[in-house]
């Protein structure tokens, strides 16, 4: 019996999946799955799946009673309310791991190969042994069992007739564990975000739901994840996480502030012998100078492109932002644009992200090569 329930719930958990991936541009879109995301669980709402239920029907005459006359199934009741079923949503709890795959199965996105030593380790309960005192969560049924069969035998208790094993006190086995430090692949990320007065909030909500489906493919791919935020306008500044999408500032642009941060923090805390390092700066485009752009230029070429797997550009639009950047970045580095063809060795990669529906695609442009 046991067997066949874990069955049933594999067959169903394999139906949700295939909803997920029938519906994932519109699943990319959700902001709701970051507000309830907690403890690697989100609620996912899907359509058209109906738990198993009894239905007692009407024996009165009606339909599906006696040969349909022409137009029976098509009369309406008035405008009153009907009494047919509707259609409903349940929600499903999704973990953020099994959310990550289906992108990738869907996206087609190779395993990212990490590099970099280990370096940290986490404590984790590996279960080693049996024990005879324990929670009852812990409790082994087959050793349990065993223990009593061969108490009854031993006793003569044991009716081949009638095998009913009743295990007591002292036959209960239950799992131990012990704490382990188990090795970590490790990743940063490091996020920067332009917050000036041309970046409003529809700009911010692409960026936040780009930036949580970013989160949840590389956790996916590594154990050990350190995760750093950076905000500029003319000039750039650390802040946590939810100041970061939060934070709106007024003035102007110097993208090169942000950068200059991002590459003193990967030289202080992320060397590239043991980091794999992931850094992504979203903005609309506008920058204070030509002169900023060109210095913004050098930043990549001499200290963050060597020191990381990826860099992406990432570019939403904004009615108040020129869009001229990520011209002067394909302009410097023809292999980012990889509407073109970019170099599959090129370390930055660019994206442009208008519309919630374009988040699918900018996925699929940057993790593609599988860095």
């Amino acid at each position: 019996m046991v067997a066949r329930i874990e069955q049933d719930h594999q067959r169903f958990r394999q139906i949700v999946k295939g909803k997920i991936r029938d519906d994932l541009r519109k699943f990319l879109t959700r902001r709701e799955l970051i507000a309830r995301e907690g403890r690697g669980i989100v609620s996912v709402p899907v359509h058209d799946i109906d738990i198993p239920t009894f239905r007692y029907g009407d024996n009165s005459a009606g339909v599906g009673m006696g040969e349909p006359g022409e137009g029976d199934q098509g009369k309406g009741n008035g405008g009153m309310g009907g009494n047919e079923p509707g259609h409903h949503i349940m929600e499903v709890d999704v973990s953020l791991e099994e959310l990550a795959d289906i992108l990738a199965e869907e996206l087609q996105l190779p395993r990212i190969q990490p590099r970099g030593n280990a370096q940290l380790t986490s404590i984790r309960d590996k279960y080693t042994g049996i024990r005879q005192t324990g929670p009852a969560s812990l409790r082994h049924f087959k050793r349990t069992y065993r223990e009593a069969l061969k108490r009854q035998v031993m006793l003569g208790a044991y009716d081949e007739s009638d095998p009913v094993i009743i295990p007591i006190k002292r036959d209960m086995r239950f799992r131990s564990w012990s704490e382990v430090r188990k090795p970590q692949n490790n990743a940063a990320i490091i996020y920067m975000m332009d917050v000036s007065g041309s970046m409003g909030a529809q700009q911010k909500e692409l960026v936040r739901l780009e930036a949580f489906w970013i989160d949840t493919w590389l956790r996916r791919n590594y154990e050990g994840i350190s995760s750093r935020y950076i905000v500029h306008d003319v000039g750039a500044k650390e802040v946590d996480k939810d100041t970061f999408f939060a934070i709106r500032e007024d003035g102007g642009t110097r993208i090169s502030s942000a950068f200059n941060l991002a590459a003193e923090t990967v030289a202080q805390h992320y060397p590239p012998s043991e980091w794999n390092t992931y850094i992504f700066h979203f903005s609309d485009g506008d920058n204070s100078s030509d002169a900023d752009n060109r210095l913004c230029c050098d930043l990549l070429r001499d200290k963050l492109l060597p020191a990381c797997n990826m860099f992406g550009y990432c570019q939403v639009a904004s009615a108040y932002g020129s869009g001229n950047f990520i011209h002067v970045l394909h302009d410097a580095f023809p292999g980012a644009d990889k509407a073109t063809g970019a170099d599959d060795d090129q370390p930055l990669i660019t994206s442009r992200v208008n519309t919630k529906e374009e988040i699918y695609d900018s996925l699929k442009t940057f993790f593609t090569a599988g860095r």
